[in-house]
């Protein structure tokens, strides 16, 4: 079983179909996967708690289709895609879950809101399979539905366009999920997270056609991938609620490539451990910016970790490395100080897309394919730069990070060698 969970836009349910499907076929007794399309930190980790297996990111902007197809090659795989269907980096698009269905050859699930709709399903559905006939889609599932006259409208006017409905969720505002402004709350931080898993996967089973389902799929051709080289030889990465965006392949990548790596949490005041590299990720460190900037423990062994071990921040990490983050409410906390930065959370403005870096210096030389989504407002940033950077089109872009002795960072989050 292997297709791609998708729809004609944001806002469909994409990822509370996913989640009920993944747990409902683990409930079944199936071993069965999520993967995620496009760089998103957040979703792999519900997908995770839904079926107690890891999830992956799957990126066609950033990732070569060798990459792709040696990642998602064994087991049964649903990969919930991002936005629409089509939808992906300018100027044509690349990026989008439509690619991972080209790349891997397995279909697409549609997934329809047709909660504001009837009969105008048929041309919605239409239109987005005979759009591009190497985008093979399997059949919908119609999310939203309102009753049982409804449903019956629906497949009524889609009976005449030939398209398999594997079924219908019911509108039920307990499937909403809350957000947070980088999107979904951190799977860690949902109360009542299992209760939700649970309904979903109640909703999916009174609902869909899971026997059809089981059918829907391709093999991918196993393709053996060279592994990004390990930074260093030990390495000590972040790990709890604020630092918690890290790409499990790039860390699978650097223990297949000899690293050894050890986790720590500076929301616990751990000190950094003996390594040769330190990693901070990105996640919420101005959620927790007071606790941080209190915990000196962790703070002081950090200082002293940078004068003879190479230290790197990403996005939130390159944040807490900075001289102060001033949360949304207005209030400056002091922060490592080993960058001569100030970023702010009082003035936002977004920060989003792809991004082409190459590095000046650094424990990450060569060139990378990389992504930039934060709110942080930049109020200074003195020092050397990190990266050379363009954007998805090719457009030159002002350089990007710090880097001072052996502490360097950037808002952007490497993907994948380019």
């Amino acid at each position: 079983m292997r297709f791609v969970i998708a729809a004609p836009a944001s806002g469909c349910g994409k990822t509370t179909v996913t989640l009920g499907l993944l747990r409902a076929f683990s409930q079944d007794g199936m071993a069965v996967s999520g993967a995620k399309s496009g760089p998103d930190y957040i979703d792999p980790r519900f997908h995770e708690a839904a079926c107690g297996q890891p999830c992956l990111n799957l990126d066609a902007w950033a990732m070569t289709p060798a990459r792709i197809c040696g990642l998602a090659a064994q087991g049964n795989l649903i990969i919930e895609g991002a936005m629409g269907l089509f939808d992906g980096a300018p100027p044509n698009g690349k990026g989008a879950c439509a690619d991972l269905a080209r790349i891997l050859n397995i279909p697409v699930v549609l997934v329809v809101d047709a909660g504001r709709m009837a009969q105008s399903v048929a041309p919605t559905v239409q239109g987005f399979m005979q759009f591009d006939p190497t985008v093979p889609i399997a059949g919908v599932i119609l999310n939203n539905v309102g009753s049982d006259r409804h449903d019956v409208m629906l497949r009524a006017a889609l009976a005449n366009i030939d398209v398999k409905v594997f079924g219908t969720i019911k509108r039920d505002a307990a499937l909403r999920m809350p957000s947070r402004h980088l999107g979904l709350i951190q799977a860690q931080e949902c109360t009542g997270l299992d209760a939700f898993l649970d309904l979903a996967a109640d909703a999916v089973h009174a609902g869909i056609e899971m026997d059809a389902l089981r059918a829907v799929g391709a093999q991918t051709p196993f393709v053996a991938n060279r592994p990004i080289p390990c930074p260093a030889t030990r390495i000590a990465v972040a790990q709890d609620a604020a630092f918690a965006f890290t790409y499990p392949h790039l860390l699978a990548d650097w223990h297949a490539s000899g690293a050894s790596i050890e986790t720590f949490s500076p929301l616990n005041n751990d000190p950094v451990p003996m390594a040769d590299l330190v990693y901070l990720p990105g996640g919420y460190p101005e959620l927790y910016a007071g606790q941080l900037a209190g915990n000196t423990l962790f703070m002081q062994s950090l200082i002293r970790a940078s004068q003879s071990t190479d230290i790197y921040g990403e996005c939130g990490g390159y944040m807490t490395l900075g001289n102060s983050l001033t949360d949304a409410e207005g209030i400056q906390h002091k922060m490592a100080g080993l960058l001569d930065l100030g970023t702010s959370f009082a003035q936002r403005k977004l920060h989003l897309g792809y991004r082409k870096v190459a590095a000046y210096a650094g424990p990450f030389k060569g060139g990378w394919n990389a992504h930039e989504f934060h709110y942080a407002t930049t109020m200074y940033a003195k020092g050397e730069p990190l990266f050379a950077a363009s954007d998805a089109i090719g457009t030159n872009l002002p350089d990007m990070g710090l880097r001072n002795g052996r502490v360097s960072g950037s808002f952007a989050h490497i993907i994948d060698a380019a």
